[in-house]
């Protein structure tokens, strides 16, 4: 999650609502999460009587948030800002409507779980908190998780260099601080969110740790699917690329990802 200097996260729309560019890229390159959290979510989740467990995914992307629950017996309903995206999770057989979360109608549907993937920085964390409350049942059970990617610290700083090098235009440079503690950050954010509409129980925090080897190829084809990425200018982008693809190769053709799934879980009082 990059560092906007002086703007939260939900107010960059052109970070926000760029993913669409490439939408292919995404799913083939985003890591997926781990079982572990999917069991966490549905444990803490009380099964109906009679019918199966509803889900709203807010800002689902291509599906990949959705997919392990749509496996678990769930009938999901999608919401995205961006058409591109939510075209693409129709392709995989989800049904998604298009709108800003904190815009949406629920036209007074409401769910047993609200998840969101990888997309709640995007939204506005108060007026999603309220929104939030408005379509859970009592008992249901909002779950906001994420997957933070963070290498070895040399590597990072490299790759630091590497962006501070290029003539990217952005705000900040990415990897001069963790992405898990600045994921870490965000979740106290939404912690105190929740906490302010008063419909939920205290916020419950989840998180799991796990490595997976980066091939060369595998990251080169990941890198251009991130929202800082579709705002550098192309030149940029491909001298960003050779740069890191040099690295890489310099320490054998590919590298350790840390990576710690983490998630705020809050019931609806």
């Amino acid at each position: 999650m990059p560092d906007l200097p002086g703007q939260a996260p939900h107010q960059r729309r052109d970070f926000a609502e760029s993913f669409g560019v490439d939408p292919e890229r995404y799913d083939r390159t985003r890591p997926t999460y781990p079982t572990t959290l999917v069991d966490a979510v549905m444990a803490a989740s009380p099964e109906p009587v009679g019918r199966v467990r509803t889900v709203l995914d807010v800002g689902i992307g291509t599906g990949l948030s959705a997919r392990p629950f749509r496996d678990a017996g769930c009938t999901v309903l999608g919401i995205d800002a961006d058409e591109r995206m939510a075209q693409a999770a129709r392709r995989r057989g989800f049904e998604v409507e298009v709108s800003r979360f904190e815009q949406w109608d629920p036209a007074g549907r409401m769910f047993d779980i609200v998840i969101a993937g990888q997309s709640w920085h995007w939204i506005d964390p108060l007026a999603g908190a309220f929104q939030a409350a408005r379509v859970v049942r009592p008992g249901g059970l909002v779950a906001i998780f994420c997957n933070a990617g963070d290498p070895d610290p040399e590597i990072a700083a490299a790759f630091a260099q590497i962006y501070h090098d290029a003539d990217t235009g952005l705000p900040f440079t990415p990897f001069t601080s963790a992405a898990t503690q600045g994921y870490i950050s965000l979740g106290d954010s939404f912690c105190d969110a929740l906490r302010t509409t008063g419909a939920f129980t205290e916020p419950r925090r989840w998180r799991s740790t796990w490595d997976t080897t980066m091939t060369r190829d595998a990251w080169l084809d990941q890198v251009p699917s991130t929202g800082s990425s579709h705002q550098i200018p192309p030149q940029a982008l491909t001298q960003i690329l050779a740069a890191m693809a040099a690295t890489i190769d310099a320490l054998g053709g590919s590298f350790t990802m840390h990576y710690t799934t983490l998630a705020t879980l809050a019931h609806r009082i």
